[in-house]
């Protein structure tokens, strides 16, 4: 016969199939890896669970399967061969052959058969009439003497196996998974509840805590989660400890310099009217300022304040903080809209938004009403880098070259602004303008909407 080559279909069951490569040149991933790195520690559990139940389940499956089956087979053939023996004694003895035996039966495996006539005695699995048999033969004068047995429980008992093996890999798999996936959800819960602490604490919730101090058992053995939790518990109180001192030491620092500053006031009323005079009184002034700006930021910063809400219309608060701080600008209602605010605070916000724009940048200043944001731009430099990538920081300002490369301030201004902003729920964000009508500082204001 003349081998046939194999076609195309068969030639690529043959080889391994190249794996898909990805747009930078490298093997892709199946599907299940990807999720499992990407994936959360939950499904990363649970997929390793599954995998790890399947292996141990097809092992112990197998092996018991290979076991169970070799004693079986074992038992049969050495029955088969227990028989061959009585049935070759009662053909020598010319004795009539027992029902299982015959010679040359036309159903005994060819590869058995062969056995028998080269004179040499052996076993095989084969079938009888469509069922399964054991068949041992032997050399008997030129012919095969052969034996068979009915196999039919023996595979029927391998078979029952076989199904009480998968069902109970399946029943043991799924048992796992779900006490497994119990377990690990228990964690993975505690885990997130510490990452949802640690968020309200970079949110500048300093009072949360993981732990509730009146129901922890501090003899109660704890795991690595606990320990975890236990540690930031510690850090925020830590943190919260330092910050309320340093709170109490502004708050201390502010209403100590009120009085020598009432005192300063009233010496630098009684000078005589001058040059000097006016030079001290302005530094009385910004100390004065500056004074009244620490306080209200150790009050901002105790998180005690709360705002007076009410609806206004956003137009004509614009109007009158623009009014009120006396320094030029230019008021445009696009679209007005009625907010839920703090009138005074809302004021404060857009008192300081324009005597930053004014100080740190060049005219115009223009104020933009639309729908419920406020924005502020001046055309000047724009804000620096530090203050787009962190928000405002006191105490720090950058030259300016507009004024000769001084600066007046604190930076307390845009600090004060963006504590107000929080206390009246409106969202304040710094950027700078880029088109053609030029650059300059763009402070945004977004309040939320009231009833109309």
């Amino acid at each position: 016969m003349t081998a046939r080559r194999p076609g195309p279909r068969a030639w690529r069951r043959g080889r391994p199939q190249p794996q898909p490569r990805s747009s930078d040149g490298q093997w892709s991933r199946p599907k299940w890896f990807r999720l499992a790195r990407s994936g959360s520690l939950y499904a990363k559990f649970t997929l390793f669970l599954a995998v790890m139940c399947c292996i141990v389940a097809a092992v112990l499956g197998t092996l018991v399967h290979v076991i169970v089956t070799r004693q079986t087979v074992h038992q049969a053939r050495s029955e088969a061969l227990s028989r061959l023996d009585i049935a070759a004694r009662s053909y020598v003895a010319g004795d009539r052959l027992r029902p299982e035996a015959a010679l040359d039966a036309p159903e005994l495996p060819a590869a058995l058969r062969k056995m028998a006539l080269r004179g040499e005695r052996g076993t095989a699995l084969g079938s009888f009439e469509g069922e399964p048999a054991m068949w041992a033969a032997g050399p008997a004068d030129g012919k095969a003497l052969t034996v068979k047995i009915d196999y039919r429980r023996s595979a029927e008992t391998i078979s029952g196996l076989d199904r009480a093996i998968v069902v109970s890999s399946a029943l043991a798999i799924v048992g796992t998974l779900v006490i497994g996936v119990f377990a690990v959800s228990r964690v993975t819960r505690r885990l997130h509840r510490t990452a949802d602490v640690a968020r309200r604490i970079s949110a500048g919730d300093l009072d949360a805590r993981v732990a509730d101090p009146r129901t922890t058992d501090p003899t109660r053995q704890q795991d690595e989660v606990a320990a975890v939790s236990a540690a930031l518990d510690a850090m925020a109180a830590t943190l919260q400890a330092r910050l309320q001192s340093e709170q109490r030491f502004t708050a201390d620092v502010a209403h100590e310099l009120r009085t020598p500053l009432a005192g300063l006031q009233a010496s630098s009323d009684l000078l005589p009217p001058g040059r000097p005079t006016e030079l001290v009184r302005d530094r009385v002034q910004a100390l004065r300022r500056l004074t009244e700006d620490l306080l209200e930021i150790s009050r901002l910063d105790s998180l005690t304040e709360r705002a007076d809400l009410d609806a206004h219309q956003l137009g004509r608060l614009a109007e009158r903080a623009v009014r009120a701080s006396g320094l030029p600008a230019e008021v445009r209602v696009v679209h007005d809209a009625c907010v839920m605010t703090d009138r005074r605070r809302l004021e404060r916000v857009l008192g300081n938004l324009l005597s930053n724009a004014h100080r740190h940048g060049r005219p115009a200043v223009v104020v933009t009403v639309d729908g419920p944001v406020i924005t502020v731009r001046d055309h000047g430099e724009g804000y620096p880098e530090y203050l787009l990538d962190h928000g405002p920081q006191r105490f720090r300002t950058e030259p300016t070259a507009a004024r000769g490369g001084l600066e007046k301030g604190h930076g307390l201004g845009l600090t004060i602004a963006v504590g107000q902003a929080r206390i009246i729920g409106a969202e304040l964000v710094f950027s700078n303008a880029a088109g053609p009508d030029g650059g300059g500082a763009v402070s945004t204001l977004r309040l939320p909407v009231g009833p109309r």
